[in-house]
């Protein structure tokens, strides 16, 4: 049986993979701070943290994994200094100076962001950077750990998530959901074409690049092939709900929206929309993933079929409730 090493396993990707690794009857170990967010994996779970390096590689050497799934990392963007961003830049200098203590270990998938690059910034390569937040020359400098790895026992890949989504997601992707659920998004004329990634074909993608044998030392984007326009998305997580399509307001009614979150963050108040966030939903971002495509082929979901069981998801574990068609007529 082969066995998996998962850092931040409790975490949204990592939930969605476990399951997966699960059902194909993997061995998995998750090394997390935080508990599962899925409960049945309370039984793969140990409690570490991967910035003590001797508890971290303590579990490791005992668990003596064939493949490790690195997705520990803070991905907030709260930070006010790169310390804040410590995990992302020592844990992986830890996963990689452990990895070389692993006799069996074969492959190692490091977890980037597409943030290593401002929104609207399509590198020519991949070892171009022009990140724009702490958060992003985070993993600038973990990717850069990565690279400058000399003579591994075993093979490593980078990934870099575009924005990713479905079952078990977070902020912010969740409240993209929840703004279109409650009918607070509306289509301003202005939205944006994005590279976007359901996470069931995020799983397969990343199960496919751990197997590849004769694919290592290469970084790819992870995400859908096809860019989706934000405003058709808003349209069909509304009728999804059963609430029709979104409505159309003018821009500057959207544009006052995220000033005043703006003040109301500043205040320390949580709005569902800031003047950054409405920026990244008027900047297009479409990644090139044909090297990645290349490899794993075609993912095993449609967004719609993504879209479809993310709204079972939020009914069943966030007691979201379907419009039927006498309230949508009412």
């Amino acid at each position: 049986m082969l066995k998996v090493l998962v850092t931040g396993g409790s975490g949204f990707i990592g939930t969605n993979l476990i399951d997966n690794l699960l059902r194909d009857k993997y061995q998995v170990l998750n090394l997390d701070i935080e508990p599962p967010a899925n409960s049945h994996h309370l039984p793969q779970w140990k409690k570490v943290n991967i910035l003590k390096y001797s508890e971290f590689e303590k579990a490791a050497l005992k668990f003596s994994p064939d493949y490790i799934i690195h997705l520990a990392a803070v991905t907030d963007l709260d930070g006010k200094t790169i310390d804040y961003y410590h995990t992302n830049i020592q844990g992986t200098q830890n996963v990689i100076d452990i990895s070389d203590k692993l006799s069996d270990l074969k492959k190692v998938i490091f977890t980037s962001s597409m943030y290593v690059c401002k929104p609207g910034s399509i590198p020519p390569d991949y070892n171009t950077y022009t990140p724009h937040t702490l958060y992003g020359r985070s993993k600038v400098e973990g990717e850069l750990l990565v690279k400058a790895i000399k003579n591994p026992s075993y093979k490593w890949i980078i990934i870099r998530p575009t924005s990713i989504w479905g079952p078990w997601f977070k902020v912010p992707y969740i409240d993209f959901f929840n703004m279109v659920y409650q009918g607070k998004y509306f289509n301003f004329g202005k939205t944006c074409t994005k590279t976007y990634g359901y996470v069931g074909n995020t799983v397969f993608q990343i199960r496919l690049l751990m197997a590849a044998d004769d694919i290592y030392n290469k970084t790819f984007y992870i995400g859908d092939k096809q860019p989706t326009p934000i405003a058709d998305w808003a349209n069909e997580i509304s009728i999804d709900f059963g609430r029709g399509p979104v409505k159309r307001i003018p821009f500057r009614a959207i544009k006052i929206a995220a000033l005043i979150g703006d003040m109301l963050s500043k205040a320390g108040v949580k709005f569902p929309l800031t003047s950054f966030r409405l920026n990244n939903m008027m900047t297009d971002n479409v990644f090139p993933l044909t090297d990645l495509y290349e490899v794993t082929g075609d993912g095993p979901y449609t967004r719609a079929q993504g879209t479809s069981e993310t709204v079972k998801w939020l009914i069943e574990h966030k007691n979201y409730r379907l419009k039927s068609s006498k309230q949508l007529s009412a």
